[in-house]
Protein backbone atom coordinates (compact mmCIF):
# COMPACT_ATOMS: atom_id res chain seq x y z
CA UNK A 1 0.00 0.00 0.00
CA UNK A 2 1.43 3.36 -1.01
CA UNK A 3 0.95 6.36 1.26
CA UNK A 4 1.03 9.80 -0.35
CA UNK A 5 1.37 12.82 1.90
CA UNK A 6 -0.70 15.78 0.76
CA UNK A 7 1.47 18.86 0.58
CA UNK A 8 -1.34 21.22 1.64
CA UNK A 9 -2.69 19.11 4.50
CA UNK A 10 0.52 18.01 6.13
CA UNK A 11 2.97 20.62 4.94
CA UNK A 12 6.76 20.53 4.66
CA UNK A 13 7.39 20.55 8.47
CA UNK A 14 5.43 17.30 8.89
CA UNK A 15 7.43 15.56 6.17
CA UNK A 16 10.72 16.75 7.67
CA UNK A 17 9.75 15.49 11.13
CA UNK A 18 8.64 12.17 9.63
CA UNK A 19 11.97 11.84 7.83
CA UNK A 20 13.89 12.66 11.03
CA UNK A 21 11.92 10.00 12.89
CA UNK A 22 12.77 7.39 10.26
CA UNK A 23 16.47 8.35 10.30
CA UNK A 24 16.60 8.07 14.10
CA UNK A 25 14.95 4.65 13.91
CA UNK A 26 17.46 3.53 11.23
CA UNK A 27 20.43 4.78 13.26
CA UNK A 28 19.17 2.96 16.36
CA UNK A 29 18.67 -0.24 14.37
CA UNK A 30 22.20 -0.10 12.95
CA UNK A 31 23.68 0.53 16.40
CA UNK A 32 21.84 -2.41 17.91
CA UNK A 33 22.96 -4.62 15.02
CA UNK A 34 26.62 -4.28 15.97
CA UNK A 35 26.95 -5.41 19.58
CA UNK A 36 30.75 -5.44 19.39
CA UNK A 37 30.68 -1.64 19.28
CA UNK A 38 28.67 -1.45 22.47
CA UNK A 39 30.20 -1.31 25.89
CA UNK A 40 28.23 -4.30 27.15
CA UNK A 41 28.38 -5.44 30.75
CA UNK A 42 30.71 -3.83 33.24
CA UNK A 43 34.15 -5.43 33.26
CA UNK A 44 37.31 -5.14 35.32
CA UNK A 45 40.51 -5.24 33.30
CA UNK A 46 42.48 -5.83 36.50
CA UNK A 47 40.86 -9.18 37.22
CA UNK A 48 40.30 -10.78 33.82
CA UNK A 49 40.92 -10.59 30.10
CA UNK A 50 38.12 -8.68 28.39
CA UNK A 51 36.59 -8.22 24.95
CA UNK A 52 37.04 -4.67 23.72
CA UNK A 53 36.98 -2.58 20.57
CA UNK A 54 40.15 -0.48 20.25
CA UNK A 55 40.30 2.55 17.98
CA UNK A 56 43.84 3.81 17.56
CA UNK A 57 46.16 6.29 15.86
CA UNK A 58 49.77 5.45 14.95
CA UNK A 59 53.09 7.01 14.06
CA UNK A 60 56.06 5.14 12.57
CA UNK A 61 59.52 6.14 11.48
CA UNK A 62 60.54 3.83 8.64
CA UNK A 63 63.73 2.77 6.88
CA UNK A 64 63.40 1.51 3.28
CA UNK A 65 65.05 -1.57 1.89
CA UNK A 66 65.07 -3.73 -1.22
CA UNK A 67 64.23 -1.90 -4.44
CA UNK A 68 62.52 0.93 -2.57
CA UNK A 69 65.83 2.25 -1.25
CA UNK A 70 66.90 3.08 -4.81
CA UNK A 71 64.40 5.94 -4.97
CA UNK A 72 63.67 6.95 -1.38
CA UNK A 73 65.30 7.57 1.97
CA UNK A 74 63.75 7.31 5.44
CA UNK A 75 60.11 8.30 5.82
CA UNK A 76 57.40 8.94 8.38
CA UNK A 77 54.11 7.09 8.54
CA UNK A 78 50.87 8.18 10.21
CA UNK A 79 47.61 6.28 10.27
CA UNK A 80 44.90 4.65 12.28
CA UNK A 81 42.57 1.73 12.50
CA UNK A 82 40.47 -0.50 14.67
CA UNK A 83 41.30 -3.72 16.51
CA UNK A 84 38.96 -6.09 18.27
CA UNK A 85 40.49 -7.92 21.23
CA UNK A 86 38.74 -11.10 22.37
CA UNK A 87 38.66 -12.50 25.89
CA UNK A 88 41.29 -15.02 24.82
CA UNK A 89 43.50 -12.08 23.75
CA UNK A 90 43.23 -12.63 20.00
CA UNK A 91 43.33 -9.48 17.87
CA UNK A 92 41.75 -8.79 14.49
CA UNK A 93 41.02 -5.60 12.60
CA UNK A 94 42.12 -3.23 9.85
CA UNK A 95 44.44 -0.24 9.41
CA UNK A 96 45.17 2.51 6.89
CA UNK A 97 48.40 4.56 6.79
CA UNK A 98 49.84 7.49 4.87
CA UNK A 99 53.60 7.53 4.37
CA UNK A 100 55.61 10.60 3.44
CA UNK A 101 59.21 11.76 3.29
CA UNK A 102 61.44 14.49 1.92
CA UNK A 103 64.33 12.29 0.78
CA UNK A 104 63.84 11.51 -2.92
CA UNK A 105 67.01 10.26 -4.54
CA UNK A 106 68.23 11.33 -7.99
CA UNK A 107 65.45 13.92 -8.31
CA UNK A 108 67.70 16.24 -10.35
CA UNK A 109 68.55 13.44 -12.75
CA UNK A 110 64.88 12.63 -13.28
CA UNK A 111 64.22 16.10 -14.73
CA UNK A 112 67.52 16.44 -16.59
CA UNK A 113 65.91 16.10 -20.03
CA UNK A 114 63.66 19.15 -19.41
CA UNK A 115 66.11 21.27 -17.39
CA UNK A 116 68.61 23.93 -18.43
CA UNK A 117 72.34 23.25 -18.41
CA UNK A 118 72.39 24.85 -14.95
CA UNK A 119 69.81 22.35 -13.69
CA UNK A 120 66.79 24.65 -13.56
CA UNK A 121 63.30 24.07 -14.82
CA UNK A 122 61.86 27.10 -16.58
CA UNK A 123 58.33 28.44 -16.16
CA UNK A 124 56.17 29.63 -19.04
CA UNK A 125 57.25 33.14 -18.02
CA UNK A 126 60.93 32.36 -18.58
CA UNK A 127 61.97 32.30 -14.91
CA UNK A 128 63.35 29.41 -12.80
CA UNK A 129 60.53 27.27 -11.42
CA UNK A 130 59.94 26.53 -7.74
CA UNK A 131 59.50 22.76 -7.45
CA UNK A 132 59.13 20.60 -4.35
CA UNK A 133 59.75 16.85 -4.76
CA UNK A 134 58.71 14.50 -1.94
CA UNK A 135 57.74 10.90 -1.28
CA UNK A 136 54.07 10.00 -0.93
CA UNK A 137 52.35 6.67 -0.39
CA UNK A 138 49.89 4.54 1.50
CA UNK A 139 49.53 1.16 3.19
CA UNK A 140 46.18 -0.51 3.91
CA UNK A 141 45.91 -3.89 5.61
CA UNK A 142 43.81 -6.39 7.53
CA UNK A 143 45.36 -7.63 10.76
CA UNK A 144 45.42 -10.75 12.93
CA UNK A 145 47.39 -11.05 16.14
CA UNK A 146 47.72 -12.18 19.71
CA UNK A 147 48.51 -10.63 23.07
CA UNK A 148 50.61 -12.82 25.39
CA UNK A 149 49.98 -11.55 28.94
CA UNK A 150 53.20 -10.84 30.81
CA UNK A 151 55.08 -8.04 32.55
CA UNK A 152 51.91 -6.00 32.80
CA UNK A 153 49.44 -4.61 35.32
CA UNK A 154 46.60 -6.91 34.16
CA UNK A 155 45.78 -9.90 31.90
CA UNK A 156 45.05 -7.57 28.97
CA UNK A 157 48.61 -6.26 28.72
CA UNK A 158 51.60 -8.09 27.31
CA UNK A 159 53.69 -8.99 24.29
CA UNK A 160 51.83 -8.09 21.09
CA UNK A 161 52.37 -10.08 17.89
CA UNK A 162 50.46 -9.06 14.74
CA UNK A 163 50.57 -10.29 11.14
CA UNK A 164 49.03 -8.21 8.33
CA UNK A 165 48.21 -8.58 4.68
CA UNK A 166 47.57 -5.56 2.54
CA UNK A 167 48.44 -3.20 -0.27
CA UNK A 168 51.37 -0.78 -0.60
CA UNK A 169 51.53 2.17 -3.00
CA UNK A 170 54.11 4.94 -3.37
CA UNK A 171 55.23 7.62 -5.79
CA UNK A 172 57.31 10.75 -6.23
CA UNK A 173 55.05 13.71 -5.46
CA UNK A 174 55.83 16.69 -7.69
CA UNK A 175 54.50 20.05 -6.47
CA UNK A 176 55.03 23.12 -8.63
CA UNK A 177 54.27 26.59 -7.34
CA UNK A 178 51.53 28.18 -9.50
CA UNK A 179 51.61 25.12 -11.82
CA UNK A 180 53.46 27.19 -14.38
CA UNK A 181 55.81 24.60 -15.90
CA UNK A 182 54.24 23.26 -19.13
CA UNK A 183 56.63 20.29 -19.23
CA UNK A 184 55.19 19.10 -15.91
CA UNK A 185 51.48 19.68 -16.33
CA UNK A 186 49.16 17.24 -14.59
CA UNK A 187 49.24 14.78 -17.49
CA UNK A 188 53.04 15.00 -18.06
CA UNK A 189 53.86 14.46 -14.37
CA UNK A 190 52.83 10.84 -14.70
CA UNK A 191 55.91 10.14 -16.81
CA UNK A 192 58.17 11.14 -13.90
CA UNK A 193 56.37 10.20 -10.66
CA UNK A 194 57.28 6.46 -10.57
CA UNK A 195 53.84 5.51 -9.23
CA UNK A 196 54.06 1.89 -8.10
CA UNK A 197 52.04 -0.52 -6.01
CA UNK A 198 51.34 -4.11 -5.11
CA UNK A 199 50.24 -6.59 -2.48
CA UNK A 200 52.33 -7.08 0.64
CA UNK A 201 52.52 -8.40 4.16
CA UNK A 202 53.92 -7.19 7.45
CA UNK A 203 54.77 -8.39 10.92
CA UNK A 204 54.74 -6.44 14.18
CA UNK A 205 56.38 -7.33 17.50
CA UNK A 206 55.92 -5.09 20.50
CA UNK A 207 54.13 -4.50 23.77
CA UNK A 208 50.50 -3.59 24.49
CA UNK A 209 49.82 -1.69 27.71
CA UNK A 210 46.21 -1.38 28.83
CA UNK A 211 46.08 0.91 31.83
CA UNK A 212 43.37 1.20 34.43
CA UNK A 213 42.48 4.52 32.81
CA UNK A 214 41.40 4.24 29.16
CA UNK A 215 43.58 7.17 28.14
CA UNK A 216 46.70 5.27 29.23
CA UNK A 217 46.30 2.47 26.68
CA UNK A 218 49.00 2.25 23.98
CA UNK A 219 51.38 -0.06 22.16
CA UNK A 220 54.92 0.24 20.80
CA UNK A 221 57.32 -1.97 18.90
CA UNK A 222 58.95 -2.71 15.56
CA UNK A 223 57.31 -3.57 12.24
CA UNK A 224 58.62 -5.06 9.01
CA UNK A 225 56.73 -4.71 5.71
CA UNK A 226 57.44 -6.35 2.38
CA UNK A 227 55.49 -5.77 -0.83
CA UNK A 228 55.74 -7.05 -4.38
CA UNK A 229 55.24 -3.98 -6.55
CA UNK A 230 55.39 -2.83 -10.12
CA UNK A 231 55.05 0.49 -11.91
CA UNK A 232 51.61 1.77 -12.85
CA UNK A 233 53.23 3.98 -15.47
CA UNK A 234 54.08 1.95 -18.54
CA UNK A 235 56.59 4.56 -19.73
CA UNK A 236 59.20 6.65 -17.87
CA UNK A 237 59.63 9.87 -19.83
CA UNK A 238 63.09 10.68 -18.46
CA UNK A 239 64.42 7.21 -19.28
CA UNK A 240 62.55 7.12 -22.61
CA UNK A 241 61.58 3.46 -22.12
CA UNK A 242 58.80 1.35 -20.62
CA UNK A 243 59.00 0.39 -16.96
CA UNK A 244 58.11 -3.30 -16.69
CA UNK A 245 60.33 -4.30 -13.76
CA UNK A 246 58.98 -6.39 -10.88
CA UNK A 247 60.17 -5.09 -7.51
CA UNK A 248 60.39 -6.11 -3.87
CA UNK A 249 59.97 -3.11 -1.56
CA UNK A 250 60.81 -3.34 2.14
CA UNK A 251 60.10 -1.04 5.06
CA UNK A 252 61.41 -1.47 8.60
CA UNK A 253 59.86 0.82 11.17
CA UNK A 254 59.65 1.80 14.82
CA UNK A 255 55.96 2.14 15.60
CA UNK A 256 53.84 3.69 18.36
CA UNK A 257 50.08 3.57 18.69
CA UNK A 258 47.72 5.40 21.07
CA UNK A 259 44.51 3.49 21.72
CA UNK A 260 41.00 4.41 22.81
CA UNK A 261 39.41 1.16 24.08
CA UNK A 262 35.63 0.87 24.22
CA UNK A 263 34.33 -0.98 27.26
CA UNK A 264 32.32 -0.25 30.39
CA UNK A 265 34.59 -0.39 33.40
CA UNK A 266 33.35 -1.90 36.63
CA UNK A 267 33.25 0.43 39.64
CA UNK A 268 36.17 0.32 42.02
CA UNK A 269 35.90 -2.09 44.91
CA UNK A 270 35.75 -0.77 48.43
CA UNK A 271 36.56 -2.80 51.50
CA UNK A 272 35.33 -1.93 54.98
CA UNK A 273 36.86 -3.23 58.18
Amino acid sequence: MNIIFNHVEYGRPYKINYLRMKLKYLALTILLSFPFLRAGAQVSIQDSSIFTTMFYATYSYQFPGGDMIKNFGNNSNIGGGVLFKTRSNWLFGAEGDYLFGSNVKHSNAIFSNISTTSGYLITNGGTPASINVTESGMWTAVKLGKVIPCLGPNPNSGIMIVASGGYLQHKIRIDIKDNNVPQLSSSYKKGYDRLSGGMGMSGFLGYLYMGSRKITTFYAGVEYTQAWTQSYRKYNTDEMKPDVAKRIDNLFGIKFGWIIPIYKAAPSKYYYY
